[in-house]
């Protein structure tokens, strides 16, 4: 890579925009910084099941971007980083780093000795929570860069220097610190995510406060064979098999009080975990509670599968509480709004549909940048400041692609621009 910013795109987001916004712009002769604050690489889009509609895994998108990136020295990927600072114009951005301790480094073979001499645990944040991992983990198991993480709490104790002593690969650095990158960059292409909606400020909903009520994130987790119950849907609150699922839409969404938007994919996430369960158990019912359903163009057959299933019922109606019986049990209340009946329904398991919030909304960005009402990104192509994927607004995994690829190409239009107006 050269060190020249009128050729240089700097990515922020490691998630599938970004990381399809880096290989696009590489591709086609452009240097690529990609910097991701997590351990890895993949973002929310890592942490689903199965895509909709046509239910395949996750890999079927990360996989080949990653061996993209293996394969193109253009491009630089930097994680557990966040932009400090930037200062400049389109074509010379100066842009500061700051770096996480991993305590593991390059010379890591991820072959498990460190997990291994691990006697704590701490929480699985691959898995929103649900489960722990040792102290020394790998982020996931197709983890790009393909590393091991020692966890910082336990820094500076026996178990550490354990761990240390069981690479046989010198690999774990103990005494790394927090660092600082500088680089320069012509362009800036913001793929900074998303993240659900905090379900707890939906009081009336119980979330955190009733066991059997999870969040739509969570269920891609429970649903997933690597997840925190290896794939089995299973109430929290005692393991038992979850057989009645009520999928509750619009959860703070398209609500003056939490996100007045449409975030475009919960309607066919809904679906998509209606054919989850009822995979799992024939014998499944499920009631899923909407406003409206959005399922636009190619979306529609997935929609009608679902409709079409006797054992899933459809409900018009946005709950007004869930409480909870003797049994935990999850008893959702409200009134159907087309036969107008008060109904209160129990069940195994409660999925609140909660929308996409744009990080950019909750970590105001370094930069001064132009964002709506929301907090989505405005993309300024004469600044070089560019958006893509959620950032940019509420999208599914395949437009998010598609509007990486756009971003690449404004990126590059934008330093192209630059170019020209410095020659003349």
């Amino acid at each position: 890579m050269s060190n020249d910013p009128s050729t240089t795109i700097l990515v922020v987001g490691g998630g599938i925009a970004g990381v399809s916004a880096a290989v696009e712009a590489a591709e086609v002769g452009f240097d690529v910084v990609l910097v991701e604050r997590e351990a890895s690489l993949g973002g929310r889009v890592a942490r689903l099941n199965r895509y909709f509609p046509k239910l395949c895994h996750p890999a079927c998108g990360l996989e080949i971007n990653y061996q993209r990136l293996r394969n193109n020295p253009r491009v630089r990927v930097i994680t557990m980083a966040e932009v400090a600072a930037i200062e400049g114009q389109v074509g010379d951005y100066r842009i500061s780093l700051s770096t996480r301790p991993r305590y593991v480094t390059p010379a890591c073979t991820a072959c498990g000795d460190c997990s291994r001499a691990a006697e704590s645990e701490v929480a699985d944040a691959f898995n929103y929570g649900l489960s722990k991992v040792p102290a020394a983990y790998l982020p996931e198991s197709q983890a790009y860069p393909l590393r091991y993480v020692i966890a910082p709490e336990i820094i500076g104790t026996p178990e550490a220097a354990a761990i240390k002593d069981a690479c046989r690969y010198g690999a774990v650095d103990l005494d790394e610190q927090p660092g600082s990158i500088e680089l320069a960059a012509g362009a800036v292409i913001w793929a900074t995510g998303w993240r659900p909606y905090d379900a707890s400020r939906i009081e009336a909903y119980g979330y955190g406060r009733l066991a059997n009520v999870i969040t739509n994130v969570e269920m891609e987790r429970l649903a997933a064979p690597e997840g925190p119950t290896q794939g089995r849907i299973l109430r929290p609150s005692d393991g038992a098999e979850a057989k009645r699922v009520a999928l509750i839409q619009c959860a703070g969404s398209r609500d003056v009080n939490h996100l007045p938007y449409c975030s475009r994919i919960c309607c066919m996430a809904s679906f998509k975990h209606a054919a989850y369960v009822r995979e799992q158990y024939a014998d499944a019912s499920v009631d899923i509670y909407y406003i409206d359903i959005r399922a636009d163009n190619k979306l529609e057959a997935f929609y009608r599968r679902a409709a079409d299933d006797d054992q899933i019922r459809l409900i018009k109606s946005k709950p007004g509480a869930i409480e909870e019986d003797a049994d935990k049990n999850p008893v959702v209340k409200g009134e159907d709004t087309l036969s107008r009946e008060l109904y209160g329904n129990a069940y195994d398991l409660v999925v609140l549909a909660v929308g996409m919030q744009p990080n950019a909304a909750l970590d105001a960005p370094p930069l001064a940048l132009s964002q709506d009402d929301y907090g989505f990104i405005v993309p300024e192509l004469d600044r070089g400041q560019i958006a893509a994927g959620v950032a940019a607004g509420p999208l599914d995994v395949s437009m998010s692609v598609q509007s990486a690829t756009a971003a690449a190409l404004r990126a590059i239009q934008a330093l192209q621009g630059a170019r020209q107006v410095a020659a003349e």
